[in-house]
């Protein structure tokens, strides 16, 4: 599957709301209100993967920086899309912005029963710092992950 990353352009809002309401269970998925205040915030960014052939979006992630912290908010790849690459690439373009800004370590939430996330941010560097009791619309717990930010080492 061929993609590309590419900055967040308005017209896109309504679709990436919509990818949000699929890929997550009722309690979890933001409301557009919600989504777009993520969005919207000081230092916040969003970023899309498009598939080259149809033009179709197939994931976003949302990323802010927090001082010297990064935060990703929410990362959201369409079924057909998954593992193929596209999370990695998201997640990657992400922590190269959050580096430029000046954040040092980057860290997430997801739920304490998503396997399938927490081994894919495992893959991808992160560790569990923690559990966050009630997270979720105060009822699901979460993993809080973290990883340190830096370059890899050459060679």
């Amino acid at each position: 599957m061929r993609f590309r990353i590419r900055e967040f352009k308005k017209a896109d809002f309504q679709t990436l709301w919509q990818i949000d309401q699929i890929c997550f269970e009722p309690q979890l998925a933001y409301s557009q209100k919600e989504l777009a205040f993520y969005m919207q915030r000081p230092g916040s960014f969003t970023l899309v993967a498009e598939d080259e052939a149809e033009s179709g979006i197939l994931g976003f992630i949302v990323a802010e920086n927090r001082r010297r912290t990064g935060h990703i908010i929410t990362i959201d790849v369409i079924e057909k899309a998954r593992r193929s690459g596209v999370g990695s690439a998201l997640l990657q373009a992400a922590e190269e912005k959050l580096l430029e800004a000046g954040a040092t370590a980057v860290a997430l939430e997801t739920p304490v029963n998503n396997a399938a996330a927490i081994r894919f941010y495992k893959s991808e560097g992160y560790y569990v710092e923690k559990t966050l009791t009630a997270y979720y619309s105060n009822q699901m717990d979460a993993l809080l992950m973290t990883k340190e930010l830096g370059r890899s080492p050459v060679g």
